[in-house]
């Protein structure tokens, strides 16, 4: 049996915008485009209503995510174009360090970059994100499959 996609034009719209956005950086590093995965995608708007009703930004527990990438961005409901929104964790590459996971940040601090590497690390081949607005926020939520930021390897 055949499933069916119930996603809107709109949301398949803004799902074709956000992966545009990760696959530019990823072509400038000469890496495999990342694939839309409706299960991450499911799974990134459970995730994004449930901070967005809190008005918070908080990761998921790795039990709770099945050991998938997170990345997460919160900001003034309606102000921010999906492009800018995953163009903030790409403006993250100014501090990245080309070395071995956690020692990629000029800053010192692996989580200045960590939104950036996960969107460039050369094994992840999967993403799905969803915004969802509550509290007078919008918030972001990306996942990844497999997840990225691994101790000891390079994003690429």
């Amino acid at each position: 049996m055949r499933s069916v996609d119930r996603r809107g034009p709109s949301d398949l719209h803004l799902a074709a915008r956000i992966l545009r956005a990760h696959n530019g950086e990823r072509q400038r590093l000469s890496l495999k485009p990342l694939k839309w995965n409706v299960r991450l995608e499911r799974e990134a708007r459970e995730w994004a209503q449930h901070l967005s009703s809190k008005g918070m930004l908080q990761h998921a527990d790795q039990r709770g995510r099945n050991q998938t990438g997170e990345n997460l961005w919160m900001g003034t409901a309606g102000h921010w174009p999906v492009e800018n929104m995953v163009g903030m964790f790409i403006d993250e590459k100014k501090h990245y360090r080309h070395a071995r996971f956690p020692d990629i940040s000029k800053t010192g601090n692996w989580a200045d970059v960590g939104h950036y590497s996960q969107i460039v690390w050369r094994d992840t081949q999967e993403v799905g994100c969803a915004v969802a607005t509550a509290r007078g926020n919008d918030v972001l939520v990306c996942r990844y499959w497999p997840a990225g930021n691994v101790w000891g390897q390079k994003a690429y």
